[in-house]
């Protein structure tokens, strides 16, 4: 293939674009891992909401002025290797590939839990079947091009946020009037800064709900294929988050009000379909199974937005190669990178093979972390004149992401280290291979990624 024909095809606006990134967002976050964060930290499950949303800002501005100044898919990925040594560039792309994944796999799990839940059934055999059987029914409709996906998305995310809205405007009366019994915050500031168990289970919660956050990062992902990427992709990440962010706190508010954080929590643990079960307590009904609709769409989204953006970090990595060089393949008719889908949909399911959603929701919250710390550090490395936000922004986002990182469970952090570990291993095995094939070395191929 020629290099013309291996380019993308800037298809997104600002519209576009953000509807990308809330279908990313709205989805594991608001359906499945808000219950999660309420079994660890219970009514402090909102403060532990606000002070992801921090976190997310932070790093979403030092995504937004990495992705204007360096408009090509891979993401951080790219950056690293731009502005960091180039092995920081490797375990960002390589972070984010497990991190994603796994986020993935908790999407589709979650949503075989509530199509399941709405048919009467269950059992974990039943649940992975049927998550696997959706991941390779969107992996198809991802094969069509990005201009048909994207009008898919933003019908899936359409329903998804009127669903959401009359979740809300239904449980608010029910949550103002147990406000007092099941809201209340069980934790002060000062808490937080001293050891104790209510201090780390509110952290760890934040490191979980951080991820809920990162779909923003699908619009830096698809940088190659937005339209005026400086001026649109700064605009839509900060709208993204901010309509997130104000749609996370009122569902949280409206799902603890109503039943109190211990029997949320249970209700996710037992069903997966923890909002559905909270909004059978309401006295309306209808409201359960449009609840279940929008869980269903929202999931939809969020799997099939990660499908886009895990290719193109996987096509970057193949331009680079750090992975298999099918993988950098464009389809000259559709513009989609189909080697690199299908790798990435095989490896989502691989994951969703383990069925335990906060085992991989977990797994996704180290990995995730440690990419945005590298995200950020990228971002402490722009010029004056590169800089939309403030500096102070990284690097606040790279404190708060290498602490968060370690307040997932130990053994999961463990394991996420040793995939650092291998993860080097084959970075510089592929160096050793390069060196030894001129032919093949990964900064020829860099210069067709800058153009």
């Amino acid at each position: 293939m020629t290099n013309q024909q291996q380019q993308l095809h800037r298809a997104l606006g600002v519209w576009g674009a953000v509807m990308m990134g809330l279908g990313s967002i709205v989805g594991t976050g608001v359906f499945v891992s808000i219950a999660i964060a309420a079994g660890i930290a219970g009514s402090n499950v909102v403060f532990a909401i606000g002070l992801a949303a921090v976190v997310a800002i932070c790093n979403g501005l030092s995504s937004a002025q990495l992705a204007a100044n360096y408009p090509v898919s891979g993401g951080t990925y790219e950056y690293g290797y731009r502005l960091l040594p180039q092995v920081l560039g490797f375990v960002a792309g390589w972070m984010f590939l497990l991190a994603k994944s796994a986020s993935a796999a908790t999407a589709a799990l979650g949503l075989s839990g509530y199509i399941l839940l709405s048919a009467d059934q269950s059992g974990s055999f039943a649940t992975t079947a049927l998550a696997l059987g959706v991941l390779i029914l969107l992996t198809m409709l991802t094969l069509i091009g990005m201009k048909r996906t994207s009008g898919i998305n933003i019908a899936i995310v359409s329903v998804t946020l009127a669903t959401l809205l009359c979740f809300v405007l239904m449980g608010m009366p029910i949550a103002v009037a147990n406000a007092t019994e099941n809201l209340a915050i069980a934790v002060s500031l000062q808490e937080l800064f001293q050891p104790g168990d209510a201090g780390a289970s509110l952290l760890h919660a934040t490191a979980l709900m951080f991820v809920a956050y990162t779909g923003y990062g699908r619009i830096a992902t698809l940088g190659e294929e937005v339209k005026d990427p400086h001026r649109t992709i700064p605009l839509a990440v900060i709208v993204t988050l901010a309509v997130s962010m104000l749609l996370y706190l009122a569902v949280a508010l409206v799902a603890v009000g109503t039943v109190g954080t211990e029997a949320f929590a249970t209700a996710s643990q037992d069903h997966i379909a923890a909002l559905r079960v909270v909004a059978d307590q309401f006295p309306h009904a209808w409201v359960g199974p449009v609840v279940s609709l929008g869980a269903i769409t929202a999931m939809l989204g969020v799997l099939l937005n990660l499908i886009l953006g895990l290719s193109r970090v996987m096509l970057a990595m193949a331009r680079r190669k750090d992975m298999p060089q099918r993988c950098a393949s464009v389809s000259q008719s559709s513009g989609v990178p189909i080697p690199a889908t299908i790798a990435v949909a095989v490896i989502i399911g691989v994951l969703i093979l383990i069925g335990d959603i906060k085992l991989t929701w977990s797994f996704s919250a180290f990995a995730v972390l440690i990419y945005y710390s590298i995200t950020n550090l990228c971002a402490l490395q722009l010029k004056q004149e590169q800089r939309i936000f403030p500096i102070w922004t990284a690097g606040i986002g790279l404190l708060a992401c290498l602490t968060l990182a370690f307040w997932v469970d130990r053994n999961v952090w463990l394991v996420g280290l040793g995939c650092v570990a291998l993860g080097l291993v084959w970075f510089f095995a592929a160096r050793h291979r390069q060196k030894n094939d001129p032919v093949s070395s990964p900064m020829a191929d860099s210069e067709t990624v800058d153009r």
